[in-house]
């Protein structure tokens, strides 16, 4: 494949390692340049193999570091904000230094999912606090940012409860400072096993879980969650998904940003 011309569009993809390598090879199949940003240099490795012109890893600063971000592009078609719906502070940084920027911005939101096991949809960890869990064997599978919080409001309403924790230094401290005992704790990667997911299903199986509280974000995780409490006859606790900036354009799925990426 021939590197595009220079004076093709450029954009600034910020995303995971779930949609943005998609996103990114729909974009250079489409003669785009693509500068994309992840958080961290593990998920650099998804993106192998794909054409972009830079990557770059880390935080960014807040509006301030967009804004400066911003100033050093080259003229930049639009900003792509794929981030994880649940990374609210990121999404809003990006509204505000592209407004003050005068910057294109696009959000891409990933489609709603739906299933057919015994659902409830919580405001916000708290409501766990207001829940009838006693005897309830709960498996936090929320993100160790969130965990702490969660464990808190589920134990006050007599939960049992059990997580597993990212082998990173962010999540095994997450997992300590959520007071888990040690034998209620799995130190593993998510979706391993083939098909993905094995992992979860034994631990499930395992601890004999009884229901699941992890967050409405859409994609792979969700919707492997949403397969095995179908399977196993598991209670599914979804924790809302946050609303997008407003005043920020949005599409949502792969296919409505297609749309987008051909006509807009």
């Amino acid at each position: 494949m021939h590197d595009p011309p220079l004076d093709q569009p450029r954009v600034w993809l910020l995303a995971g390692t779930g949609d943005g390598p998609r996103l990114t090879s729909a974009l250079l199949q489409r003669n785009w340049r693509v500068r994309v940003s992840v958080v961290s240099p593990a998920a650099v490795e998804a993106y192998r193999g794909l054409a972009v012109e830079s990557m770059a890893i880390g935080a960014l600063g807040g509006v301030r570091g967009i804004a400066e971000e911003l100033k050093r592009q080259a003229t930049l078609h639009w900003v792509v904000d794929a981030t994880h719906p649940f990374a609210t502070k990121i999404s809003q940084d990006l509204a505000e230094a592209c407004l003050a920027a005068q910057q294109p911005l696009l959000r891409f939101e990933r489609p709603w999912e739906e299933g057919h096991a015994v659902t409830h949809l919580l405001q916000s960890g708290a409501d766990l606090s207001r829940m009838a869990l006693s005897g309830q064997r709960l498996l936090l599978a929320v993100g160790g940012r969130h965990l702490a919080g969660i464990a808190a409001s589920a134990r006050l309403a007599g939960g049992d409860l059990f997580a597993r924790a990212m082998p990173t230094r962010l999540g095994l401290r997450s997992a300590l400072a959520a007071g888990l005992p040690p034998d209620h704790l799995a130190v593993v990667r998510p979706s391993q096993g083939e098909p993905p997911g094995q992992v979860e299903r034994a631990l499930c199986r395992r601890w004999g879980i009884t229901a699941v509280v992890c967050r409405q974000s859409g994609g792979m995780t969700e919707r492997l969650w949403r397969r095995i409490a179908e399977e196993q006859r598991l209670t599914l606790l979804l924790l809302r998904r946050p609303p997008s900036p407003s005043g920020v354009d949005t599409v949502v799925g792969e296919a409505a940003f297609l749309k987008w990426v051909d006509h807009g």
